[in-house]
């Protein structure tokens, strides 16, 4: 990864103007890839790996397809007021390659390779791949910024202990960041979370844990703002981890995915939120379960890409502002 040159002018997306939409390079938005640029603000970063999943696979084909499904955004968020692809450079750095067989060597792969590419500051907006990879990605944001608030959308809870006795699974991953000390427990939280659980220890384990819960049902009852005001109250000035399983939507927004629940978010809310942490410490993110084989008409795969987008521009604006 290069080191950060801010004087220079970022590179943008390919003008739409003059190659169309369905043509042009196959990165995240048509962006330039790392190794074209020559500093790096934002670096998309696919990992290809579902090997964590404990329902339906395929979430290992979700980097490829969210690019995919990318090629229409445009440069200039109007709601904030930033062009996110102007004010800093973004790219595209490929994906890293996991081993599918071992899920130890691939959480320290994505761990290490974490750490190369956030060199010079350079931030990540990683495009699963199962839940299981928060995990390498959060013990490598640790290093650089101690203990660390999570802010988890997503349909389930994520700090169950073990599935058929393995510690590492996609429904594992915030129980062993909390467990090693990686959570900032004062500010962790929860949003959309809803259906089933096996057991009401459940909830209060995760409590223990350190996180917070604003259910989807909260959306329904307190509305959209209240939800907003007590998750940027919850979030404080801590520095902040989105981490966005796509499942948090509901299925009719989102059913390319492994472990869908009725009763989800809507893409209109998801992003208001997201939107909203304008002004926080955000220092990464991902996006996860994407599973292309069940999805359709790019359905989820579109709404997997507004999602980055709304990140990065969020990205683009200052801490504090």
């Amino acid at each position: 990864m290069s080191q950060q040159n801010p004087s220079s002018t970022p590179i943008g997306p390919v003008d739409a103007t003059k190659i169309p939409r369905y043509a042009g390079p196959a990165t995240f938005a048509r962006l330039p890839r790392t190794d074209e640029v020559p500093h790096t603000d934002v670096a998309v970063v696919g990992v290809p790996f579902d090997s964590g999943v404990s329902y339906r696979p395929g979430a290992r084909f979700g980097p490829g397809h969210i690019r995919a499904s990318s090629k229409l955004l445009r440069p200039y968020h109007p709601r904030l007021d930033v062009e996110p692809f102007a004010v800093q450079q973004v790219a595209d750095a490929g994906d890293i390659a996991v081993n599918p067989f071992d899920l130890n060597e691939a959480i320290s792969t994505i761990e290490y390779a974490s750490d190369e590419l956030r060199e010079g500051g350079t931030k990540l907006i990683t495009l699963g791949g199962d839940h299981t990879i928060a995990l390498p990605l959060l013990r490598s944001l640790h290093r650089d910024h101690g203990p660390i608030a999570v802010l988890h959308f997503d349909a389930h809870l994520d700090t169950w202990d073990t599935y058929f006795g393995a510690p590492y699974t996609h429904g594992t991953p915030f129980r062993r960041a909390s467990e090693e000390g990686l959570l900032d427990k004062e500010h962790c939280l929860h949003v959309g979370t809803r259906g089933p659980l096996y057991s009401s220890t459940d909830l209060s384990d995760d409590k223990v844990l350190g996180f917070q819960v604003l259910g989807s049902d909260d959306f329904q009852i307190d509305g959209l703002a209240t939800v907003i005001e007590r998750m940027r109250a919850r979030l404080g000035e801590a520095p902040v981890y989105v981490s966005v399983d796509i499942d948090v939507l509901d299925p009719a927004h989102a059913p390319g995915t492994g472990t869908p629940e009725a009763g989800g978010m809507t893409s209109r809310e998801l992003l208001h939120c997201l939107r909203n942490l304008v002004g926080l410490n955000v220092v990464g993110a991902d996006i996860v379960e994407v599973a292309p084989a069940y999805d359709h008409a790019e359905i989820t795969g579109i709404a997997a890409a507004h999602v980055a987008y709304e990140l990065m521009s969020v990205l683009a604006t200052k801490p504090g502002a």
